[in-house]
């Protein structure tokens, strides 16, 4: 049922953007190269390994990319958004910087017949992309709880939330974690890091001043995590730290202890994805799905080595 669905929409934009099913078909058969333009949402490790793992694809597929970073900033995406248009890219990739700014995005790129490409996360409306490789970000969340909840057992126990940046892909994950508590275990503190160890830092070191009793934290990526560690570790207090992202230090601080747990989402994996993907949906009849998911997984000291590998080496 999926694919039929995934297919009407890609005939629907056939019939909705001639334009668009021309640059499919000069991708399938004219041996013209395909121009992709990544529109990148900020310098964090994820963003640099996405980046990498799409420039490493699209060299091993043939295809030429053309990159922007919007450093977290929505008019500054929708500026990049409209640079690629006058760069007549044959598609977009966009790793947006904030959900709500994405309505704008796929509207300029509609109206230029340019499709677009989203990572990490989706429109309410699918209609008028081109595809999405995305990370269940809600499961990701729930997953880390899950590891609270059975830490935990029936205790009470206070918990904190370093939050990202609002209003995209942190949102989802926050939410995924707070709806799969249960009970007996109260979230005191929800304050953003902004992917930035120091901010995080701050932020724990707050949290931990007004919250003493303090027994869990969940940190929306593993880099905020290292400065929330190091603020509870300076204040004299054991919080158990539940992350997301699964790099290489981040497995490290697992195997070390520094954190309880990390759900591992490889960016490289997904920029994969997102190229090959894109290639494919360019292609009318291709029967690649629109929607693909990155596997996620939860890693403990028991199960490192289940953890795939997050970025690919310089």
């Amino acid at each position: 049922m999926k694919k039929l669905i995934y297919g009407t929409a890609i005939a629907a934009l056939c019939l909705t953007s001639v334009a668009a099913c021309d640059k499919g078909e000069a991708a399938s058969g004219s041996g013209d190269t395909v121009t992709l333009g990544f529109v990148n949402g900020a310098t964090t490790e994820f963003h640099t390994c996405l980046e990498k793992a799409i420039n490493s694809q699209a060299a091993t597929s043939g295809a030429k990319v053309v990159s922007a970073n919007s450093k977290q900033d929505p008019a500054a995406e929708l500026s990049n958004i409209e640079d690629m248009i006058s760069r007549n890219v044959d598609a977009m990739i966009v790793q947006t910087v904030n959900s709500d700014a994405l309505k704008n995005d796929v509207a300029k790129a509609k109206a230029a017949h340019i499709p677009i490409f989203l990572t990490s996360v989706l429109t309410d409306d699918t209609t008028d992309i081109l595809g999405a490789v995305v990370v269940d970000l809600k499961g990701l969340g729930k997953l880390d709880a899950g590891w609270v909840s059975t830490d935990a057992g029936n205790t009470a126990a206070e918990v904190g939330i370093i939050a990202g940046a609002p209003g995209a892909a942190s949102d989802q994950m926050v939410a995924g974690f707070k709806d799969a508590l249960p009970v007996n275990l109260t979230v005191v503190a929800n304050q953003p890091g902004m992917f930035n160890r120091q901010k995080a830092q701050d932020v724990a070191e707050n949290m931990i001043q007004a919250h003493p009793n303090l027994k869990y934290a969940f940190v929306a990526n593993e880099d905020m995590a290292f400065g929330a560690y190091q603020a509870f570790q300076a204040a004299g207090k054991t919080v158990k730290i539940v992350t997301a992202n699964g790099t290489d230090d981040g497995l490290a601080a697992v195997k070390d202890g520094k954190f309880a747990a990390t759900v591992a989402n490889s960016a490289t994996v997904m920029g994969q994805l997102a190229v090959k993907n894109s290639l494919a949906l360019l292609k009318p009849g291709s029967g690649t799905e629109k929607i693909a998911n990155v596997p996620i997984e939860l890693i403990t000291k028991d199960n490192l080595d289940k953890a795939p590998q997050y970025c690919l080496k310089d």
